[in-house]
């Protein structure tokens, strides 16, 4: 296993044989509100997340008016710049959304897009560098991003093979220490269009921690992930799918999160606990008994029968003439009478008859 496999954040390693790191993407699920963004914190700690995930925008530093909406939702906001700005917190307020994380013992990640977001972010400090599908070519960023020495979660939902090859070539030319995600940008994605098979191809081709950004909305392709051994799973998450918003029909519930977050655990124990099937068979005795089967005559037999092919059968439980030893039986007389209601035992045969 090579040292690349293997990264850290927040004290934990992840990688192969370490449990999957779950983030809870918030994005922009607050809308703009800094209590709704505290409420999140306090679901996703409940919920039992590794991280929670925002986006930090500053508006005139990454957007313009001719910026389209990605979904044409929002009544108060003529531009999608007018959109970013309403988006914004400041230092003081994302560093209290960091030291709130960090007090409910999660590890605080943002995105940033634009070269401002990433020195604020610096200030407040990353553990990570979640990187978003549309920023595959932002080298700008990757190069003040590796400054920090955090490893970065590079996106892969907008790029094609030789896109992802050449911003990993260029990541590892400069330093850095990654993670791939397969991710498909459709908001929700389609359970066909999640693509499991991915991971398997960005492990082998990158020899790197492997991730899935979901956006299908729903719990099965996190837990389909996670059994293929997925080092990180990133969801998004909101109270209720009813809440306003652009990202809502691609977030999973708390209530959601947290059957993925007790997953995680189960998981990790059984990968964490191999099994010795002869000691388990061992440790199983009195069960194999009750459940093992032993010879037993088909109908009432007399004292003095010679017992024949067809006059046994197996019948529960264990603990009597074995059925495998039925060939050494034939031929035996019995030395008592015998009732199909009773299991056969080496003292109803005659000893004088083997």
């Amino acid at each position: 296993m090579t040292s690349k496999e293997i990264i850290r954040i927040g004290g934990q390693e992840i990688g192969p044989k370490r449990p999957t790191f779950i983030i809870a993407e918030v994005a922009q699920a607050h809308d703009g509100s800094l209590g709704m963004a505290h409420a999140f914190i306090d679901a996703v700690a409940e919920a039992g997340a590794n991280a929670i995930k925002f986006q930090t925008h500053i508006a005139d530093a990454e957007s313009t008016l001719n910026e389209p909406f990605r979904v044409n939702f929002s009544r108060q906001d003529d531009t999608r710049l007018a959109y970013w700005r309403r988006m914004e917190f400041t230092y003081e307020q994302w560093r209290e959304l960091a030291m709130h994380a960090g007090e409910k013992g999660l590890v605080f990640l943002s995105s940033a897009f634009s070269l401002d977001a990433v020195e604020l972010l610096k200030r407040i400090g990353m553990q990570a560098w979640k990187v978003g599908s549309g920023e595959f070519r932002s080298y700008q960023l990757f190069e003040a991003m590796v400054t920090t020495g955090a490893p970065i979660l590079f996106s892969t939902g907008m790029a094609s093979w030789k896109e992802i090859r050449e911003a990993v070539t260029w990541l590892h030319n400069i330093g850095a220490t990654i993670a791939l995600f397969q991710c498909t940008a459709a908001y929700p994605t389609p359970l066909e269009e999640v693509g499991l098979n991915v991971l398997e191809d960005l492990r082998r081709e990158f020899h790197c921690p492997v991730g899935l950004s979901d956006h299908s909305g729903m719990i099965y392709p996190g837990l389909a992930a996670m059994a293929r051994g997925v080092n990180l799973l990133e969801v998004h998450v909101t109270f209720h799918r009813g809440m306003f918003g652009p990202d809502i029909q691609s977030s999973v519930t708390f209530e959601e999160l947290a059957i993925l977050c007790r997953a995680r655990d189960a998981f990790a124990l059984m990968d964490k606990n191999p099994v010795d099937k002869d000691e388990i068979a061992a440790r199983l005795g009195d069960l194999r008994n009750v459940f093992g089967k032993s010879l037993a005559p088909i109908k009432s037999l007399p004292a003095g029968t010679v017992l024949a092919p067809g006059m046994l059968v197996p019948k529960k439980p264990a603990g009597g003439i074995s059925v495998d030893a039925e060939e050494k039986v034939i031929g035996r007389r019995l030395a008592r009478s015998v009732t199909p209601d009773r299991i056969l035992t080496w003292d109803d045969l005659d000893i004088d008859s083997e």
